[in-house]
């Protein structure tokens, strides 16, 4: 139909020509290749795509069209990449086979496409890659979010969101996160989650996209856990772009506390399902965490042992020692299985160890914080490493539920309450819910307001009457 710089629009009447004419092209290429050195090859992409058309002026035009061109650029230099009703309809009539790349929502089509790529002796299966071995910890990688608007500019703003909330997740201690270059190296292509998984190492992957329509924007975003491609969470977000620097600030906000409890408990069912006498150090900490939540004599013991499984089975790492200080600290001042002053004064301990062996653990500074306010007494100790914690990890919930106690506890009660409330805003299904809102009564108590701190607790005593 017509020439476009460095491209050729064709239409055939059959299916079957034009793969035929697209893989004696790359075959015919390829041969031309073998004599020319690399920096002067010509290499092509080909995309094939079953649709209508709308002819006009010598031109076409339509989805099928469009279709075509973005499977073109999904291909490999030398390869060619077809929808699946192309490979339905040429299965067994060429010697070619198909690998199934899955589906992929392509730039400016609203549904998604099932792509296949055409193995050919010029064009094996997927180029061999060596897995990179699973951290420890959640690892995940946040993928470039797909523009899916016809306004360019809002490239910009999409590439802004996943850069925010790669910054934001990296301050999450508990995470592994993959560092903004890599995850842009995937910008533009066509992507299996369980190839980027793969590739990067990571056991789950962030993905979105973004569509705007006149002045309102709809982000859209999904964590997909990498080995199955199960989706473990996804959401939508629409607003209105009056502010665009506002809006992206609160959506990467939203995502970003959102994301975190979401993968903890994907990996807390993950640790469930394995066997006891085979957990490492992650998964017994995970596990500790399982029963930990459960606020019951008999879970905290199990979480106990778990814990303590945990530091033995790895002695550098924080996460045991910071779950035997939260264990501990329940067993005196929840559960009363514990002699409060012995185990306070164990549980300091454990959470200086947890700083020692990491000290940019935010989470081990807010437990420290915490086991210094109930061991000793110490408000000041209790509000610089409460304050750090919030410093090294503005997201975390916890940073402000030990800011809030040793706010309140140390004669500050209104700073105390809206620490909290910034708390349970960002972690509204804590399992520590009825820790915190027993918080919030001695918070409003030492308000001198009396009959809002009863309701408080009232409401406490009716969600754990245990």
């Amino acid at each position: 139909m017509k020439t476009t710089g460095d491209g050729l629009i064709v239409e055939f009447g059959s299916v079957v020509d034009a793969l035929r004419c697209a893989s004696e092209i790359q075959a015919g290429m390829a041969e031309r290749n073998a004599t020319v050195a690399p920096d002067d090859r010509v290499e092509f992409r080909i995309g094939l795509n079953v649709g209508d058309i709308v002819v006009e002026d010598g031109d076409i035009f339509g989805d099928g069209v469009n279709v075509a061109v973005r499977l073109e650029a999904l291909a490999e230099p030398g390869g060619i990449c077809v929808s699946a009703r192309v490979q339905e309809d040429a299965a067994g009539k060429l010697d070619l086979a198909f690998e199934d790349l899955g589906e992929h929502q392509l730039k400016n089509i609203a549904r998604a496409i099932r792509v296949f790529r055409v193995m050919t002796e010029t064009q094996p299966l997927s180029k061999p890659t060596v897995p990179l071995p699973v951290p420890d910890k959640p690892s995940v990688a946040v993928l470039p979010f797909t523009n899916m608007s016809t306004d360019p500019e809002q490239e910009f703003f999409a590439d802004g969101i996943a850069e925010d909330v790669i910054t934001a997740l990296s301050r999450y201690p508990s995470l592994f996160v993959i560092a903004r270059n890599s995850c842009f190296a995937y910008k533009g292509k066509a992507v299996d989650v369980k190839q980027v998984g793969r590739e990067l190492g990571v056991r789950y992957v962030l993905e979105g996209s973004l569509r705007k329509a006149g002045n309102r924007i709809r982000v859209t975003a999904q964590l997909v856990e990498a080995e199955t491609g199960k989706h473990i969470w996804a959401e939508r977000y629409d607003r209105d772009l009056a502010d665009i620097f506002g809006v992206q600030d609160e959506i990467t906000e939203a995502v970003t506390i959102a994301i975190a409890p979401a993968i903890n408990r994907a990996e807390r069912q993950r640790a469930m399902r394995m066997p006891p006498a085979n957990l490492d150090a992650w998964a017994a900490y995970q596990r500790g965490l399982w029963h930990f939540s459960k606020v019951t004599r008999e879970d905290n013991a199990l979480a106990l042992q778990y814990f303590k499984q945990a530091t033995d089975t790895d002695p550098n790492f924080s996460g045991g020692f910071k779950g035997l200080a939260w264990a501990y600290m329940h067993a005196a001042g929840v559960l009363a299985t514990h002699a409060a002053a012995e185990a306070h004064s164990l549980a300091e301990a454990l959470a200086r160890r947890a700083v020692e062996l990491d000290p940019a653990d935010a989470e081990a500074r807010s437990t420290l914080s915490e086991a210094m306010l109930w061991s000793r007494g110490d408000y000041d100790g209790a509000l610089t490493e409460a304050e750090r914690a919030r410093a090294m990890s503005p997201n975390l919930a916890f940073a402000y539920a030990t800011l809030a106690a040793a706010l309140i506890f140390s004669g500050n009660p209104p700073d105390g309450l809206a620490a909290l409330q910034t708390s349970l805003r960002l972690d509204p299904q804590t399992p520590n819910l009825a820790s915190r809102m027993n918080l919030m009564a001695c918070g409003l108590y030492l308000s001198r307001k009396y009959e809002a701190a009863v309701e408080v607790a009232k409401g406490v005593v009716r969600s754990n009457p245990d």
